[in-house]
């Protein structure tokens, strides 16, 4: 009998950012990995310093609810927030985004139709420097706005 792999959502609570959405938690997926430690299983769309395979810590409230605490292991993934200029080339097409990002190989979560903003997650040893140089080239170029959510010490030296 093959053991079952526990899916649980971990939320995360931060300062909402002025300018952006009025939202203080975000809960991700994760598989637990011990008792109170889980792997985060997608990419955060507002929760920075924390990717796609990252272990973090949680706390488990009266209500059941998992709250995380602190990341205890990298993944070396990055997470990599991109946003479409509706006015731009693209306009709002999320799809156009995954598109650009396709031949890294990497891929993500859209937010919504309403705000197509794309959670990508790049894997440790992705072409870092050929995903940045598209990063700039796409908002030089009007396409999108991007930001980094959590980003490797590989990530920077690229």
């Amino acid at each position: 009998m093959e053991n079952a792999v526990e899916e649980i959502k971990v939320w995360f609570r931060f300062v909402p950012r002025e300018g952006w959405m009025a939202m203080d938690t975000e809960g991700l997926w994760a598989a637990k990995v011990g008792p109170d430690t889980a792997s985060v299983r997608n990419a955060p769309f507002f929760q920075d310093g924390v990717a796609e395979g990252d272990v973090v810590r949680f706390r488990t409230d009266s209500d059941g609810v998992h709250w995380a605490v602190g990341r205890v292991g990298s993944s070396g993934n990055c997470t990599i927030r991109v946003v479409p200029v509706p006015t731009g080339p693209l306009g709002r097409s999320a799809a156009a985004v995954h598109q650009h990002f396709s031949p890294f190989g990497i891929g993500g979560e859209v937010f919504s139709a309403e705000f197509p903003m794309v959670a990508l997650t790049a894997p440790a040893g992705s072409d870092f420097t050929g995903i940045k140089a598209l990063l700039v080239r796409g908002q030089e170029e009007g396409w999108w706005h991007y930001e980094m959510g959590c980003a490797s010490a590989d990530w920077w030296s690229a």
